[in-house]
């Protein structure tokens, strides 16, 4: 396999089935009982901002946004990230979330959240939020409860519990 056969694309309706099957193939039945799953479950996630990596005509890797809110503050959800097993470790990963990093702030977006290991999404700009800044819908380690601040300032509004954002309109 060459990494440079590997095409990345913002995702379309059509990747959906396959993007599916990398989630149930990566994180199993497990997934839907997460504090991350339960938010997104608010709302549609951002399609124009989440991307797909392409090997052969297959996605063999996703990454999606999701828009949430806390407080008065605003951001983006970052996953699921998946890559299929056969492409882990290549950094077809971290390159999705850079392309997606990057359409975030191009598209004025100025706070990206996850939950994650630091030791893989520091490098791409992820520090962990500080303890009691905000709740989780679910149970969640909040030492992977993380933040890449796009544009100065955009953490410190987000505070309190972690919504949708579409949830956050309607209950305004």
């Amino acid at each position: 396999m060459n990494i440079a056969d590997v095409t990345y694309l913002p995702e379309q309706p059509a990747h959906d089935p396959e993007i599916d099957d990398i989630n149930a193939e990566a994180f199993g039945p497990g997934r839907f009982a997460k504090a991350a799953y339960r938010i997104r479950e608010g709302g549609p996630h951002e399609r124009a901002l989440s991307f797909v990596a392409i090997h052969g005509g297959a996605v063999i890797a996703s990454v999606r946004m999701t828009r949430i809110a806390a407080g008065r503050g605003r951001a983006l959800l970052l996953g699921p990230l998946a890559v299929r097993p056969t492409f882990k470790n290549l950094g077809i990963g971290r390159r999705l979330v850079a392309i997606a990093c990057e359409a975030a702030g191009v598209a004025g977006h100025g706070l990206v959240v996850l939950v994650g290991d630091e030791p893989y999404y520091g490098p791409l700009g992820f520090s962990r939020i500080a303890r009691g800044q905000v709740t989780m819908p679910r149970p969640v380690d909040l030492n992977r409860l993380l933040a890449n601040e796009l544009q100065p300032g955009e953490l410190a509004a987000f505070s309190g519990p972690v919504e949708h954002a579409d949830l956050a309109r309607a209950s305004a």
